[in-house]
């Protein structure tokens, strides 16, 4: 099972040279793969979580690239119906081949009602116009042209629409900051959610958040709580069919982007006992 992180591409600490150290970071600690989110206009709804500035995905990871070596690089996730399914398909594919075949896609279909407002695209229509872009891009990159290689489709969400989207658009489901038992019962319906149609993989997102004593919250997310508890998580997830687990260490106040240290060290010490 490979290892990612979600890394804060937005908020007051947030620059060039705090993501160049994010991302040799990621790398150096052996982990698999970078990703970051997506809004292109910081509405109120999206200032309240996640704050000016916020660097695009697309032109990030296109600088990110160029100071890794070996690291993926995706996004989690790309709000489908913000950009034309055509100039996506361009831009991914440039990237992928920009960075020697190290681009993921991860796309979703969007949240934030008043963004949608300001980009003038139908919020009632997120659902349809991200199909239209998996199917768009999937046509564009069999044009030679593109030199868009083997990129992987991530279909992010919680619904039994996004679990359906991914079986029949993508390639893997990607399941964002949930409870275990959530996903266990989730699972346990793919069958009649899908009816019949193959189950994709499974990608998850999960928070991580290490603390001094054991959550014992009946809703306590997967990666939140000690050391024993997040790895056990881990390991569920393995079990569960997990080929990568994303670790998301944004516990949703922006003044954390001031102290990216702390999310280190909190990634470090997963990583070394991952590494064992």
């Amino acid at each position: 099972m490979r290892t990612g992180v979600n890394v804060p591409n937005f908020g007051p600490g947030t620059s060039p040279e705090v993501l160049r150290r994010w991302a040799q970071t990621v790398e150096g600690l052996g982990l698999d793969l970078l990703m970051m989110s997506d809004h292109v206009v910081v509405t109120p709804d999206v200032a309240a979580q996640y704050p000016e500035p916020f660097y695009e995905p697309f032109t990030t990871l296109s600088y990110l690239a160029g100071v890794t070596s070996r690291l993926l690089l995706g996004t989690t996730v790309l709000v489908a119906p913000y950009r034309h399914p055509l100039l996506v398909a361009r831009m991914a594919a440039n990237l992928n081949d920009l960075s020697g075949g190290r681009f993921v896609l991860g796309v979703g279909a969007g949240w934030a009602r008043e963004e949608f407002e300001a980009l003038g695209v139908p919020f009632e229509r997120r659902g349809a116009l991200t199909d239209e872009l998996l199917r768009t891009v999937r046509e564009a990159w069999r044009d030679e042209g593109y030199r868009a290689g083997r990129i992987p489709l991530l279909v992010g969400g919680n619904s039994d629409a996004a679990l359906r989207r991914a079986s029949r658009l993508g390639d893997a489901w990607h399941p964002l900051r949930f409870t275990l038992p959530w996903l266990r019962e989730k699972l346990a319906r793919v069958d009649a959610i899908l009816g019949g149609d193959p189950a994709p993989a499974l990608v998850p997102r999960i928070v991580l958040r290490i603390t001094g004593s054991p959550v014992t919250d009946p809703e306590r997310l997967a990666g939140e709580g000690t050391l024993e508890q997040v790895l056990a998580d881990l390991e569920d997830l393995r079990a569960l069919g997990a080929e990568t687990v994303v670790l998301d260490p944004y516990v949703g106040d922006p003044a954390e982007t001031n102290d990216p240290e702390v999310a280190w060290q909190a990634l470090a010490t997963v990583a070394a006992h991952l590494n064992r």
